[in-house]
This record gives C-alpha cells, structure tokens and sequence, in this order.
C-alpha cells in the first residue's frame, strides 16, 4: 500500500482519516483490477454488456441473440416472427464455461420492428422477460392483466447520419434542466423531435451551454420522472425511437449545446414483466439481498455493485449512452444513496469521520471511480455531475489527486437555503449566512448552483416565485398590475439567480421554466388527478406574451447569462469579498471584472453608498431594477461610476442601490487581476 498522501489531504481535517482513505481507495484498485482480469488494461475494453447481449447482425447476415442467465433452466425468444410460440430455431442454448445462453438465427426469420420477448423456465417458475435491446415499445394489448412492454428488432436499412460531428461544446457550464414529456404547451407527452424543434432554440436563445435531459432511459411509470429505470439501454419509447433522440442530440450540437442526461445506476424499479427484478427466477442476479437490496425510501431495488457483471453491466450503459448517442456526459443520480448502506436517509453529516466509516459502501466507491475514468476514458471533455447531499470529500476531485473522478457537484445545500429563508421576512435575513452558504465549498472540487431544480417543482412543493405570491400569481401577473406581493417576489426571484449565478464555484443550474416563474406546480398524470396534463406542461405562452410580468423576467434571464457568456473566464476566477452588510442587508463582491452588489433590504434605498472596488473606473452593465426587466427604473442607465477615495487610499465607489435591487457594475480599466489597493470589509 503507498503511504504518499493524495492531494485530498491537503485538507488538513482529512489528516485523522487518512489511514482509512488510504486503505479505501487500495481497496477500488483491487476492484479494479479484478474486473479488468489479466487480458485488459482499459475499462472500455469490458464495457461491452450491449455488444456483447442482445440480439445483434453477424458477419454472414445471420442473428446472434445472447443473455446472461445464470439461473435459467430453458430460454427461447418468442415474437411476431415466430407467432409468439416456442421454437426450435429460437431456442437458446447455453455457452459452456459461462452463464450466458445464445442462439444464431437465420437471416431471412427476423426483419427490423418485429416485436419480441424472452420466454424462461427456472428452478419453480416460468415467465415473460423483455431482453437486452436498444429499443422497447408498450402495447396496449394485456396478458395476464398487465400492459405488455415488448423489445423491438432496431435494425433500419440506413443508420442515422450524424450532421455535427464537428460540436466543440463549450467550457461554461450554464446548465438547463429538462425533461422532454412536459416540454410542450399542449396537455399531452411531448417528443424527441418536438423538444428538438421547439425547445432546444429556446434553450439556445437563452444563452445556456448544456441541457440536461431527465427521463431518457425507458421506465414503465412516466410519472416516476424516469427515476424508476426498467431497461438501460433504451431510450423511452413515450418520447420517440432511439433515432428520435439522436436527431435531438444532433440538433442540440449544431446550436452549440452539450447534452447531458440523468443516468440512474442508484437504484432501479421492482418490476419483473418489463424490468430486471426476478429477471431469470432470482431476484439478487442484479441485486442485493435482504435489506441492502430495497431502498426503503424509493420502493425500489439496490444494485450488486461488488458483483462484477453488475459493474460490468453499469459501466457498459455509460459507454452505450457516449456512443451510440453522442452524449456528452452525465448527471449520476442519487449518489449520497449509493456511497452510504443507510442511503444517507436522516443523516446530517455533521463530522469527517462520517465519510469514513462502516456506513460508507466501498463496492459503490470502487464503482463510481470506474465509471468516471471510463467516461472521460470514452470521449474527450465529458462532464460527469454528481447529485449528492453529504458532502463527501473528493467526490469532485480526478483519480490521480485521490478524489472519484467527477468533473462537478451539485451545490444542494444553495437551494435549502433558500428556501429557508423564504420561511421568514426578509427583515429577519441573516446576510453573512446568505454569503457563507454560497461560497462555502471545497476548493479542490467543482460545484454547480442553483436556487431551485426540478425537485422544488414537484407537486406538493412550491416553486421559488409561487412560494412568494401565493393566489396573486393568478391574478396579478399583467404589466399594469399594482400589487406589492407580486412586486417582492418578482425583484427576489431576479436577485436570487444573479447572486446564486455569479457566487457559483464553477457553474449554473436553471430547471425549465423556472427562468421565468413558471406558474404552480408540476404533477405528471396520475389516479389521484384524474390523468391531467394540465401540470405536466410548461407554458411557453406566459414568457411570450409582452403583458405578462413573466415576460420581463426571462429577458432578465437572457441578460445575466449573456452577461456571463461574455466573461467565458468567469467561473476560473473565485468571487473576491467586498463587503457584507447585515444591518443593512447589502452584499458585495468582485469577479472577473464584474463588481456585484446586492440590497436585499425590504424597504431601505441607500444613496451613496461606499462600496470597496479594485478598479477606477466602471459601467453600469446590469439592473435589476431596469424598466425592461419589471423594476421601478430607480437607477439611471448607462452610468459610469469612478473611484471616489484619495490617491493611494484604498479605492471606492459611489452606488445609489435601491432595496431588493441588484447591480453589476463592469471593470472599464481592463484589469483581470488585483489592481491596486482593495479593503475587503465586514460590517
């Protein structure tokens, strides 16, 4: 074992632990090592689960149809090419030395669409599976009393042509958040192609670099958001066919957005008919047993990362989504569930010793250190985003400095916070607190910030901009309207994403249509609301119509990401501290040229306000107040404001702010750097 401290300990708090660490990551070595075995040096080199299963062309124009069944006693493949019968041309037969059954087919017995399943007899059962395939569809026809979800030949005569194999995606990380089903006006499921058509230049215009696709992988329940995963190596049939998506990821690109998607590898559905529980008459193929294995919170199964095959098989689905779709990374949910046996529920994580201890599950360590070398093995500038709450240390931190390989963390802890403070008056705010949990991250790692996501949308939640009109968001919404609710959390909701945006450690997060306060709550068709899609669409009419207030603020979010997008240095640079100002709720601070300054005071203006700066001169770039962004135009546009204190004294300017109002002020001197002498001050 080395004894050469990583770079995660140059955090001293993780020097009592260091023993522990350094025994941990030996440990994801071996794991590694064991499941390269002695023939292989890549990871890509056995991440090859949807080359080698499923049924695929061989070089003679024949069918080879293979499945890892290691519990199976007979398997046959039953379809519309054989009339949903058993046959001896369809049977499969087991592969001596391994667990995997296959089958070679006549060319001339299956044609592309076909729909099939796999029929398997075990050990005191029998049953209907749907097999490894890039492509499932639902039928309405029932057996058995359940829908039936069969796996479909995808074999076109002419395989999809890419368009924008040149994208070169770009380094900002604004991040859009979506989910194609409810991205349109109509009270319907939405498409691959319509959100290609109609969302992604929205998406465009708007300034953001990536989106971010909920819901791609196939899952039974569409409400389930597309958490509840049934087949990993299928795009959802409800948005479209496998080239469907291409064609999206194709359009993306040629308007210059990455696209990342949510891979679910924390947990998957229970269902057998058309998932992987019980999947060859064991319900642990895939799976742990007894408790470790069902996620008391998400009813849902937990995977055997220690198993090989499993990690095999995880590891393969990121490759397939690389590849076969051009995806250019993804988001891993449900991280702090996989790193922790109590899945991090009703756990604080008050203390380092809670990273590295009995509760921390190594097989998910050990997997999700592979999964990241893997992608960024696969394709050059992939992103990998993890979505945990504990706050374990290294997480987004490379391999090699001793951390698990993900480029960025989600920054959790900004939007509770929020949220929090949306519980009190804003008098009540405690503004150092505001400042402390925006910039408190490790500096070794990536985060990206967000006030609200798609979790604060979800139906028995409330958005950021509902939770402050409440009722008046139905009715006093049009330009003309006077009502001092509105007016409160219309200036908050811009102020809240400037601070959050500009304090970011390294990126942005918006969820669709939050940009402009989308109205109410989001809730996908279900028994208990009568199978509405009056929530599960987003209404694009509200931010288009002029007379609408949500108009005015979706161009204030076109302006400060564009303000943004013309600094691409702006998250390599750290926010420097001006001033923070409880009594008179005021925070200030310097980035990359940009002095931003905040009055979050519910009644205060303060004209004059001295306001420490590096620069002499600057330009008034950005105002929440403006007119055009539904403000009261209290601050003059277009000024310059200069430094007001004596030569060689610690420079100043000048700033009228008016409450709940925000200002970015732009360095004209041309300076990137610390320019002279600059009192950072705390009131």
């Amino acid at each position: 074992m080395t004894t050469e401290k990583p770079k995660i300990f140059q955090d001293p708090w993780l020097e009592p632990h260091l023993d522990a660490y350094l025994t941990r990551q030996e440990f994801v070595a071996k794991r590694r090592r064991e499941i390269l075995g002695v023939a292989h040096s890549r990871l890509a080199e056995i991440a090859d689960w949807h080359l080698r299963y499923g049924l695929h062309r061989l070089p003679n124009g024949n069918w080879l149809f293979r499945e890892w069944l290691p519990t199976a006693k007979y398997a046959c493949l039953m379809g519309e090419f054989n009339d949903w019968a058993s046959s001896p041309w369809f049977e499969l037969h087991p592969v001596d030395g391994t667990e995997d059954w296959e089958v070679e087919i006549p060319a001339p017995l299956i044609s592309h669409g076909q729909a099939f399943q796999l029929y398997l007899e075990w050990d005191g059962g029998s049953g209907w599976r749907l097999p490894t395939a890039t492509r499932h569809i639902r039928r309405e026809k029932q057996r058995d009393g359940h829908v039936i979800f069969n796996a479909v030949v995808w074999a076109p005569d002419a395989p999809y042509e890419w368009k924008n194999d040149d994208f070169h995606p770009s380094p900002l990380a604004l991040v859009y958040e979506a989910h194609v089903g409810i991205a349109q006006i109509d009270p319907k499921v939405g498409t691959f192609r319509e959100f290609a058509d109609n969302i992604l230049p929205r998406i465009a215009e708007g300034g953001y670099t990536c989106v971010q696709l909920m819901a791609v992988a196939e899952h039974p329940y569409y409400a389930s958001f597309g958490y509840h995963v049934s087949n990993y190596y299928s795009p959802t049939d409800t948005f479209g066919s496998p080239d469907d998506l291409k064609y999206l990821v194709d359009t993306a690109h040629g308007l210059g957005l990455r696209v990342i998607m949510d891979i679910v590898h924390s947990h998957s559905v229970k269902n057998e008919l058309e998932g992987l529980g019980n999947f060859a008459g064991s319900r642990f193929q895939f799976f742990n047993s007894g408790a470790k294995g069902e996620h008391p919170a998400w009813n849902s199964y937990c995977f055997n990362y220690g198993k090989p095959q499993v990690a095999r098989f995880l590891l393969s689905n990121c490759r397939y989504w690389l590849e076969e779709f051009h995806i250019d990374g993804f988001r891993f949910d449900g991280v702090t569930s996989m790193l922790y046996f109590d899945h991090g529920l009703g756990h604080a994580f008050t203390s380092y010793g809670d990273y590295f201890n009995e509760n921390v599950d190594w097989d998910s360590v050990a997997y999700l250190t592979m999964a990241n070398e893997l992608c960024h093995d696969i394709k050059k500038g992939v992103w990998t985003i993890a979505e945990d709450v504990s706050g374990m240390p290294g997480l987004g931190m490379s391999v090699k400095d001793g951390g698990m390989g993900f480029d960025f963390r989600l920054a959790m802890g900004v939007t509770d916070y929020w949220f929090t403070l949306l519980d009190r008056p804003d008098e009540f705010w405690d503004i150092g607190g505001l400042w402390d949990e925006l910039t408190n991250r490790r500096e070794d790692e990536k985060t990206i910030s967000y006030v609200e996501c798609h979790d604060q949308a979800l139906v028995g939640r409330q958005t950021f901009l509902f939770r402050c009109l409440r009722t008046a968001m139905y009715n006093a919404m049009d330009v003309d309207s006077h009502n001092l609710l509105v007016d409160r959390g219309i200036a908050l909701h811009k102020m809240a994403r400037l601070i959050t945006a500009t304090t970011a450690g390294h990126g942005y997060l918006n969820f669709m249509g939050n940009e402009f306060g989308h109205p109410e709550w989001l809730d996908f068709p279900r028994e208990g609301n009568g199978w509405s899609f009056d929530h599960a669409r987003r209404r694009w009419d509200l931010c288009d119509d002029p007379n609408l207030r949500f108009h005015k603020l979706n161009d204030f979010d076109k302006a400060m990401i564009a303000l943004l997008r013309r600094h691409p240095d702006f998250y390599a640079k750290a926010p420097e501290h001006r001033l923070t100002d409880n009594d008179r709720h005021v925070i200030a601070f310097e980035r990359d040229g940009l002095l931003c300054i905040f009055n979050f005071h519910p009644t205060e203006c303060y004209p004059d306000f001295i306001i420490p700066c590096q620069a002499e001169e600057y330009a008034l770039v950005l105002d929440s107040d403006a007119p055009q962004y539904d403000g009261f135009s209290r601050i003059e546009g277009g000024q310059h404001f200069f430094n007001v204190s004596p030569k060689g004294e610690y420079r100043h300017v000048s700033v009228y702010i008016p409450n709940r109002t925000a200002i970015i002020l732009e360095n004209m001197d041309g300076l990137q750097g610390s320019s002279g002498p600059c009192l950072p001050k705390e009131i």
